[in-house]
């Protein structure tokens, strides 16, 4: 369904309350305010198929976008709320989007994002206005709350950046419908972690992300309600729980870690009885901290593995788990390959590149056909994967056991070393540098830069601290090291290609796995 069906059934039940505030959307309410901004997006000259950008933090008005343009044939785009303008501005121009929907709180990138994006012709600014942006509040207020003559339904396409250069578009094609119809993958998400009408889904993650933002669109195209946190906070999320008979959350291992560092007595403190369903993916969870989890939340841990590509997707409820520990699942969407450098499928229990098989190519990248090639098993081009090396049990069970782009995933957030390796070798003093993944107790990995300096430059905390200055003046602040080494030299082949397995290897105490 979509807000068009639940604004006539169920008008007054909230479909959004912000956890802080308390502040309520309705049903009703949503239909109403993302059709009227459906009508104001089409006199502004966009037609089915055109792109959107969305640039904004957690906030109410985020759903009341994504629904205009699903309603309406739109391809949206949700820009990282952490980017500067230069990186934000790329990827809205990288997008064609036509229009940009953004917020007062983000004004300063906003601003300096716009000559970078010459062809959004539609600006608008939530919570005040500034130069080049029209008041989101009063041009909805202008616009018609009568639904679109026609509502082919819209997509997404989000970004995930490649293991070098610029961040990717990812399209994933599918055959036209219409709004009406229904959003596909609520069904899918309904029927595997068993959403309804009576679903109270918390959200404490950014909304820009693929999984937040899907299962909260899921939730209330099935009728549900979604709690969602500005940010996240383990003792505000225990109390939303409480305080809003959360039925059904998700989660990324970093904040099972804080919650579980809480003193004994906030742990206990809340009626989390409601609690019914606890999802977690986008990042390797240590063992312990999830057999802790189960032991103070009971067996409703669920966990899946999948890419925003959505190539494929494993499952594990809570008994697959507890019956094989640390699996990501067996698959329920995809077949599932693992195979050698060479495409080949290697046998049961032996590690290689994880592919799924799809009957259709599940995805391209946009504008990037050498990226899409390269996701592609060289023996079976319908047998994609992301890069992930793990391996398969007599069970079928998938477990990961390494990255092969050596991506850092930081508190369940992406970070690729290429970009923070290329602003770093820009220093006047470095010779050479890898940025690289070491263990964190609470990140799960954290950034670390090694870097072989110039001839004659002295190393030591006071170029540490100005080659982390550095990249914080350049990049945003979570992609930026928190800590840099320093050696003589860089394990680099006569090819020149850099062994980074070598030094990986001495942070991670040559363990049988990279993911902890």
């Amino acid at each position: 369904m979509y807000p068009g069906h639940w604004g006539r059934v169920t008008p007054d039940k909230p479909a959004i309350i912000d956890a802080g505030s308390g502040e309520a959307v309705t049903h009703g309410e949503l239909d109403e305010r993302s059709t009227r901004l459906a009508r104001l997006l089409q006199a502004g000259g966009l037609r089915p198929g055109d792109h959107i950008a969305l640039f904004m933090e957690n906030h109410p008005r985020y759903f009341e976008v994504v629904w205009a343009a699903l309603r309406s044939g739109l391809v949206l785009t949700t820009v990282n709320r952490y980017l500067t303008a230069e990186e934000a501005g790329y990827i809205v121009d990288n997008s064609n989007s036509k229009a940009l929907v953004t917020s007062r709180k983000l004004v300063e990138a906003a601003a300096g994002l716009l000559p970078l994006a010459p062809n959004c012709g539609l600006n608008l600014m939530v919570d005040g206005a500034a130069d080049g942006f029209e008041p989101y509040e009063e041009a909805l207020a202008t616009s018609s709350a009568e639904p679109l003559d026609d509502e082919p339904l819209g997509d997404f396409m989000l970004y995930s950046s490649g293991t070098t250069g610029r961040p990717k578009g990812i399209h994933r094609p599918r055959p036209p419908s219409r709004a009406a119809d229904g959003f596909p993958l609520a069904s899918a998400i309904g029927g595997l972690f068993r959403f309804d009408d009576q679903t109270v889904y918390l959200s404490p993650a950014p909304l820009y992300h693929s999984a937040p933002l899907a299962f909260s669109i899921c939730t209330q195209a099935l009728g549900g309600t979604v709690v969602m946190m500005r940010s996240f906070d383990p003792v505000e999320a225990l109390a939303a729980i409480e305080r809003h008979r959360v039925t059904h959350s998700q989660w990324v291992p970093t904040m099972f870690t804080r919650m579980l560092k809480l003193p004994e007595e906030q742990r206990t403190g809340y009626d989390l009885s409601s609690h019914r369903v606890a999802i977690h993916a986008a990042a390797p969870c240590p063992r312990p901290i999830k057999e802790a989890m189960f032991e103070w939340w009971g067996p409703i841990i669920h966990e899946y593995y999948a890419g925003t590509e959505l190539n494929g997707l494993t499952y594990a409820g809570p008994q697959d788990w507890l019956a094989h520990p640390g699996t990501v699942g067996r698959p329920v969407m995809g077949v599932l390959h693992i195979c050698d450098e060479e495409g080949d499928e290697v046998p049961v229990g032996d590690v290689g590149i994880v592919y799924f098989e799809q009957p259709v190519p599940p995805f391209e990248y946009h504008k990037d056909p050498e990226q899409t090639k390269s996701s592609q098993n060289p023996r079976h081009p319908l047998w994609t994967t992301l890069n992930d090396v793990g391996r398969v049990d007599e069970d079928g069970f998938l477990y990961l056991t390494d990255r092969a782009t050596f991506m850092i995933i930081s508190g369940g957030v992406n970070i690729y070393p290429q970009e923070i390796e290329d602003c770093l070798v820009m220093h006047p003093a470095v010779e050479d540098v890898a940025v690289i993944g070491v263990p964190d107790d609470d990140l799960g990995e954290e950034v670390k830069a090694v870097v072989q300096a110039r001839p004659g430059v002295e190393t030591g905390p006071d170029l540490e601290k100005e080659l982390i200055g550095w990249a914080r003046e350049r990049l945003s602040h979570f992609k930026c090291p928190r800590s840099v080494d320093f050696e003589e030299q860089l394990p680099r082949l006569p090819t020149g290609k850099l062994y980074k397995r070598l030094l990986r290897d001495r942070y991670w105490g040559q363990r049988d796995t990279s993911i902890v």
